[in-house]
């Protein structure tokens, strides 16, 4: 039985953690699949996972082969039977849509060939550039279903509840992702009929009021879509947005009535989401809002990132915190976090050599999702192989399944003919450690400080602009402005480095309560909902408080007038200055601020600010001000209403004056440490920490300003990483706390990866340690200490043997 609750994947009654390695059996000659398999069991994965071509299976309407009877590698059931017989889990991921540079994404060429009028019509009648579909047109749909039904012959045999080992079904890939990067809405005609509909039902009789054309189907009212007037231009901006999320969810829940028609049942759906881009994450909350109302529509779904970053350093490593939080702050209470595509290898990706990951990549990575609650993690790609040549030719270039060309998977861990890369061995490494405490980690949550980070879904959908219209390109630079880089690059980076511990909330859907919730950092751009500004006044008067950090909003999402918040924060606006071509735009601090040095700024928005507010920071030359802070009924807000640099002390006077105080703390003068804990109801934890840097670092943790490990300093090396247990039942022994990464358990030892010039292990007194001759056991009444002999920069493994 598998069950998705309180966070966790349980499966057959106890908290689970998954670690899959992606491996493409159709891309591998079937008598390699073994070796791949073996390679993986190297990692310590639990899971295998794939997925499952369309396009290979039925390259013919109607022939379909999922045993290998055309040729062996299409023997989906067979290499599903064998990663069985090896003791994995399996992860199936059918499509139709599979991305994975495949021609069509998948999708046979007959399916376009047959049904014409799937394909899109984009922005003035354009032709799409990208080889989606409109996912409700019947056509497709029908095709759709009869696939299914083939695929789930070999499926609902072998998934978890009837016996097998297929623990996870992912429906469809990146749902609207084509659409976005293309800017090609899927306006077909079965689509716009759709649309008018839902128009009149959500406005009714006002609806003539948003649109001056007819909805009845026609030219006129195709054109009058397809080629937006400026007098609707912001509100179809909102409008279509909003109908797009409807209409993937309904998408969906199609799928997963014909997956469960035809007997997948009681295990999880999964909905991969889409959105990293050039080594970022600042655009991946466009996936989150494009699809959080398909995976939060009903239970037994789950969603899934996709993790594209390359290193995690100092300057992207709070992207992946912070979409973390936001993906969990659209969840449910029973929903955790999983990674469905967890970018591993090298980054080589067009055999460039361009781009070169750091071992430490996939290594930090797993550390970071594993401690805010990714409870299923998936190597994409393990393993690469080769793409063959499609039966019916194509005459396209290279006739292959694929389009990058013969070989596939370049960057791997395992490349395409099975050689190791060199970043196999450190993230096989950090696998081994995760897995060796996976049933503490599949039941523990990350212990948080009382801020929250503020996630509004509609800041992020931006998705379809029309390329002709200023009013849509005013609202939307507008908040990518506001949404993502600068907030999560001042704010968010100065959240961490400071040591605050944090999700999100959704402040857009959800309630919010000053009780739960008692900071909020906002991101906030000039434009915000009405709703949205009232329910954050609402909330400033029962006690919330709150950092904003971007622009005070004045007007809607439709660009009309809305000064609700400012209103509220005493605030009136006189206009907006911008740094320029010898123009130093410059600010300065004041009030409890005043030490501030003067520093240069891109933009600031000006105010004149009534009696009941402070300001804090001011343009220079005119003392305008452009920071405040404001009482507002029993709550307070600090406003930032300009570019501001990442000012660790001042960012953390901010919070702490908001209520915020940071629980877990470190003296390292010259900061670069990512710095958590994780905990479970027992009060078993472990204490994380990543060094972002490429040089050495020695400090003490401290935590409510007493300092942990027995008040010893910690060297953390260069790009590493660790996972230190504290008050951790292993087996009959408990370790009060230790300086070394547990990597195996075992009835009578507990391995451990070094990590210092002399590790210590401390246990719970009364623990019986036999001796050896790595280390030294000293014992007294409050502790039973063992002192490693071993320097970890020459041998990184200890043995502690148990009586």
């Amino acid at each position: 039985m598998i069950e998705i609750k309180n966070k966790q994947i349980i499966i057959d009654g106890k908290p689970v953690l998954i670690t899959c390695g992606e491996i493409h059996y159709y891309r591998l000659d079937k008598s390699d699949w073994q070796d791949r398999l073996d390679k993986l069991k190297e990692t310590g994965c639990n899971a295998v996972a794939t997925y499952v071509p369309w396009l290979w299976h039925e390259p013919v309407e109607g022939q379909f082969d999922f045993t290998g009877k055309t040729r062996p590698e299409t023997d989906l059931a067979g290499f599903i039977d064998l990663c069985t017989e090896n003791g994995f889990y399996f992860f199936v991921r059918p499509g139709p849509f599979i991305m994975a540079e495949m021609k069509n994404e998948g999708l046979p060429y007959w399916v376009y060939e047959k049904h014409p009028e799937i394909i899109p019509v984009g922005w003035d009648e354009s032709e799409p550039t990208t080889p989606t579909v409109d996912y409700l047109a019947p056509g497709y749909l029908q095709e759709v279903r009869k696939y299914y039904e083939k695929v789930m012959e070999v499926i609902t045999p072998r998934i978890y509840p009837n016996g097998g080992k297929i623990i996870a079904f992912q429906l469809d890939n990146e749902i609207g992702m084509l659409s976005w990067v293309s800017n090609t809405p899927d306006l077909t005609d079965n689509v716009l009929n759709d649309l008018s509909n839902w128009l009149s039902e959500r406005y009714g009789d006002n609806v003539s009021v948003r649109y001056p054309f007819s909805l009845e189907e026609g030219a006129e009212r195709n054109a009058a879509f397809r080629s937006p007037k400026e007098e609707y231009a912001a509100q179809l901006l909102k409008d279509l947005g909003y109908y797009m999320r409807y209409r993937f969810a309904k998408y969906i829940a199609i799928l997963r009535e014909y997956a469960e028609e035809f007997g997948v049942k009681d295990i999880p759906f999964v909905v991969n989401i889409h959105g990293t881009g050039g080594g970022r994450g600042l655009t991946y909350p466009i996936g989150i809002s494009q699809l959080y109302e398909s995976y939060t529509q009903g239970p037994g779904y789950i969603s899934g990132s996709d993790i594209y970053f390359g290193d995690l350093d100092m300057k992207t490593f709070q992207d992946l915190y912070i979409i973390n939080g936001l993906m969990e702050a659209v969840h449910d209470k029973d929903q955790p976090l999983t990674s469905v595509e967890f970018n591993c290898g090298d980054g080589n990706f067009g055999e460039t050599l361009g781009e070169r990951y750091d071992p430490s990549a996939a290594d930090f990575k797993l550390r970071m999702c594993l401690v805010q609650g990714n409870r299923l993690i998936n190597y994409y790609l393990f393993a690469g192989g080769k793409n063959a040549r499609l039966d019916t030719l194509v005459d396209d270039g290279n006739d292959r399944i694929a389009s990058t060309g013969e070989r596939h998977g370049f960057a791997a861990p395992i490349g395409p003919e099975g050689n190791y890369n060199y970043t196999f061995p450190r993230m096989s490494r950090v696998n081994q450690s995760v897995m060796a405490v996976s049933d503490k980690l599949a039941r523990m949550d990350e212990e948080r400080d009382e801020v929250s980070f503020a996630f509004i879904p509609d800041y992020y959908m931006t998705e379809y602009r029309y390329p002709k219209s200023d009013v849509m390109r005013e609202i939307i630079s507008n908040i990518e402005a506001n949404r993502g880089a600068g907030a999560w690059e001042i704010m968010g980076r100065a959240m961490l480095l400071n040591g605050y511990r944090f999700t999100a909330v959704d402040v857009q859907n959800k309630p919010l309560d000053a009780a739960v919730t008692p900071v909020l950092a906002l991101p906030s751009a000039r434009y915000m909902d009405s709703a949205i500004q009232e329910k954050l006044v609402s909330y400033l008067n029962d006690g919330g408080r709150i950092l904003l950090y971007g622009e005070v909003p004045l007007f809607d999402m439709e660009g009309k007038d809305c000064t609700i918040l400012a209103e509220a924060l005493g605030v009136t606006y006189k206009g907006t200055s911008r740094d320029g071509h010898r123009k130093y735009l410059s600010i300065y601090g004041d009030s409890w601020a005043s030490a501030q040095p003067e520093i240069r700024s891109g933009f600031v928005q000006r105010f004149d600010v009534g009696p009941d507010v402070t300001p804090i920071l001011r343009v220079y030359g005119s003392g305008d001000v452009c920071g405040f802070e404001s009482e507002v009924g029993s709550g307070r807000a600090i406003v930032i209403a300009s570019s501001y640099r990442c000012d660790l002390p001042f960012f953390k006077k901010a919070f702490e004056r908001l209520g915020s105080h940071v629980k877990l703390t470190h003296d390292y003068q010259h900061h670069g440490i990512f710095m958590t804990s994780t905990a479970d109801e027992e009060g078993e934890r472990f204490i994380h920490l990543l060094n972002l840097d490429g040089f050495d670092k020695e400090f003490t943790v401290y935590e409510d300003g007493k300092a942990l490990f027995g008040g010893r300093k910690l060297l953390l090396q260069s790009k590493d990483g660790v996972m230190l247990p504290m008050n951790l039942a292993v087996g009959n022994a408990k370790i009060a706390y230790a300086t070394a990464e547990i990597t195996g358990v075992s009835a009578d030892h507990i391995d451990f990866r070094l990590t210092q010039v002399q590790d210590v292990i401390a246990f719970d007194p009364g623990t019986k340690i036999l001796p050896s001759a790595d280390y030294v056991i000293e014992e007294n009444n409050e502790l039973t200490l063992v002192r490693s002999k071993k320097h970890a920069k020459v041998d990184v493994q200890l043995r502690v043997w148990l009586g």
